[in-house]
Formats: structure tokens, C-alpha cells, sequence
């Protein structure tokens, strides 16, 4: 199975979902701060990436963990992505999208913009990462209910 989590930046929820997925960061508890920046992929994308599929590892099952950050067009990339897979005579049931803006706070897009647009990366990286451990238990139930479902 192939698991693409996205959001809207691609750098804090859904990295952090596919981190919980890998075992990078628990499921049942909150990471401490340190833990979550130890994250290779958290916070870790360029202008560049956004709109790509990036593979984040494979799960202890051997499906391919991904994320996306998709803007605020899910409603055109997931669907130009499923097109794509079934052209290539792909079976759908081994592709699950999982969206985890649901999670994103109001924090986490503060924080995002301060830190992209401004550049203020120093001052506002404690902003992100604290507003991401703020919805980390919402990020996890979310990995929690797809392992549930693929299993």
C-alpha cells in the first residue's frame, strides 16, 4: 500500500503523521520538543517541493509512507493523482490519501507565515514546533485509525 499524507505546506502535520506512521516519533504519547525537531524530514521542505510526493520510508507492513503538501488545491492534485495511478492500470485500493490539515492550528499557519514569507526562521522555529505538539494527540489518532484500517 502506498500512504500519502498531505496538508497544505507538506511540513508540519503530515510530516509529523508520517514520522508517528514510521515509528520515528510515538504513537501513544507526546514526543518532547528535541524529539520532534530530531525529525529529518519535519520542517525540512523548499518553495520547490511543494505539489510533490516525497517518500518518507516504508512502514514495519512494507507500505510506502509519503507526504504531500498540496496547498489549498486537494480538491485538483488528489484527484490528477488517482487519474495518473489508474492510467497507469494501478489498483486503488493501494493508494490512500489522509489529510491532515484537519489538524493544522491556528498557531501552526501563524508560525508558517511568519516563518516562509518573513523569513523569520530563528524567532518563530519554538512557535511551530510548539503549536505542532499542541495537535500532536489529534496527528496521532489520525495514524492511529489508518494502521487500524490497513491492517
Amino acid at each position: 500500500m502506498h500512504i500519502i499524507y498531505h496538508c497544505c505546506e507538506g511540513c508540519y502535520s503530515s510530516s509529523t503523521a508520517a514520522a508517528i506512521h514510521l515509528g520515528l516519533l510515538p504513537i501513544n504519547n507526546k514526543p518532547s520538543y528535541y524529539d520532534l525537531l530530531k525529525v529529518p524530514f519535519f520542517d525540512n521542505l523548499e518553495e520547490t517541493d511543494k505539489g510533490k510526493i516525497i517518500l518518507r520510508g516504508t512502514d514495519e507492513n512494507g507500505n510506502k509512507i509519503y507526504t504531500l503538501g498540496r496547498k489549498y488545491a486537494p480538491h485538483i492534485i488528489l484527484p490528477v493523482i488517482l487519474d495518473v495511478w489508474n492510467i497507469l492500470g494501478l489498483n486503488e485500493k493501494d493508494l490512500l490519501f489522509v489529510n491532515t490539515q484537519p489538524c493544522v492550528n491556528n498557531f501552526m499557519k501563524f508560525g508558517n507565515y511568519m516563518y516562509k514569507k518573513l523569513k523569520l526562521t530563528k524567532q518563530v522555529k519554538p512557535i511551530i514546533v510548539k503549536s505542532t505538539l499542541h495537535s500532536y494527540e489529534k496527528i496521532a489518532n489520525i495514524v492511529k485509525r489508518v494502521k487500524q484500517n490497513i491492517n
